[in-house]
């Protein structure tokens, strides 16, 4: 019997070869100036070009948006030419990549923003360790966003996604998830405002539903998927709360009114078993609510990958840090071979080692 996982797959109007995608992972290599992605880039994601779909680290919509060193970005004419050549890379391969986009908000360090604070919803500090040219540094409070700065962050978020284009990506995804930007307006303990950008959730979460009409004014819908991790609890600065089920149950169900190329949905990274403000099965509760196509993420393997699929909770499954280590992962899947172990020390370390190194299987 054929194995899902191996299956074409219609993703609106893009054929995918398979239901195997490369998850977004950051892994810093654009030292250099301006952030700008290289032939290096080029080469580690053409490597992994076999993946039914690849999504692309973060890549941030603007200095603002700036929470990690050496992240090649997309908000200046070099960063566009830089992604061509990472995503032409990819194409001469047959693949297809998205381009996720990235503001990281409160999760990052003034160091990084000229000694100014960053940018969030509210004033709450993630207590997160932001990776800056001095190292790792503890975050700190952020200045809450204005309501020019919230439009700004849209129009940026907009521009992001016609640069994305320009550079050409497939398609992008919005990073809503694992308390960046817009995860920290959706939650109640990192949003706290009085505004429309805060108290109910049709208010929290407002900007993803700015961002998304504006986008849809300048690219095809078709080619946006969104981010969401909703059970993230007491990691990453966010905690589930008593408006969490109900806050992303009316996201995900108003995402029905737009024709998106999918939602990306993270599983628990914790046990929210018997948190009653959590949901500890994301792809089947949403499953029951969205009616587009939804990609699961969360350290699957190849025989959980393929139950989740032929149980109908996803139509596709993301694998991040197997990709890694392993550059042909679709043809191990495929032939049950044995994967590489990921060296965990060079995953934000510079040049090729622990990037582009990692061994093929022998011909």
């Amino acid at each position: 019997m054929r194995n899902k996982l191996f299956e074409s797959y219609e993703l609106n109007d893009q054929k995918l070869n398979n239901r195997i995608v490369m998850a977004p992972m950051t892994r810093a290599r654009s030292a250099n100036e301006g952030n700008v992605a290289t032939e290096l880039t080029a080469t580690y994601y053409a490597q992994r070009a076999s993946a039914g779909l690849i999504i692309s680290e973060g890549t941030f919509i603007s200095e603002e948006g700036i929470g990690f060193i050496n992240v090649p970005s997309i908000y200046t004419k070099s960063q566009i030419e830089g992604w061509k050549i990472v995503t032409k890379a990819v194409h001469d391969k047959n693949g297809k990549i998205f381009a996720q986009l990235w503001h990281t908000g409160a999760y990052s360090h003034p160091d990084l923003h000229n000694d100014k604070l960053p940018l969030a919803p509210s004033d709450f500090n993630p207590q997160q360790q932001a990776f800056t040219q001095e190292g790792f540094k503890t975050t700190v409070a952020p200045q809450p966003m204005t309501i020019e700065d919230i439009k700004r962050t849209v129009q940026d978020f907009k521009n992001g996604a016609i640069n994305a284009f320009d550079a050409g990506f497939d398609g992008i995804e919005l990073h809503g998830a694992n308390g960046y930007l817009l995860q920290q307006f959706f939650s109640k303990n990192s949003n706290y405002r009085s505004d429309e950008y805060g108290g109910s959730p049709e208010n929290r979460a407002r900007i993803l539903f700015e961002i998304l009409d504006e986008i849809k004014q300048v690219i095809d819908i078709k080619k946006v998927g969104v981010r969401f991790n909703p059970s993230l609890n007491g990691i990453m600065g966010i905690s589930v709360d008593d408006e969490t089920i109900s806050t992303y149950n009316y996201i995900i169900n108003r995402l029905n009114d737009y024709d998106l190329a999918y939602i990306h949905l993270i599983e628990p990274f914790t046990d929210v078993t018997n948190n009653e403000n959590a949901i500890p099965e994301v792809a089947k509760h949403f499953r029951k609510i969205y009616n587009g196509s939804i990609i699961i993420n969360r350290a699957f393997n190849k025989e959980t990958a393929t139950k989740v699929l032929e149980d109908g909770d996803a139509d596709l499954v993301s694998f991040g840090v197997p990709f890694i280590a392993n550059p042909d992962l679709v043809e191990r899947f495929k032939t049950d071979a044995p994967l590489n172990a990921p060296d965990k020390k060079t995953f934000y370390t510079p040049g090729e080692k622990g990037y582009i190194d990692y061994p093929f299987l022998s011909k």
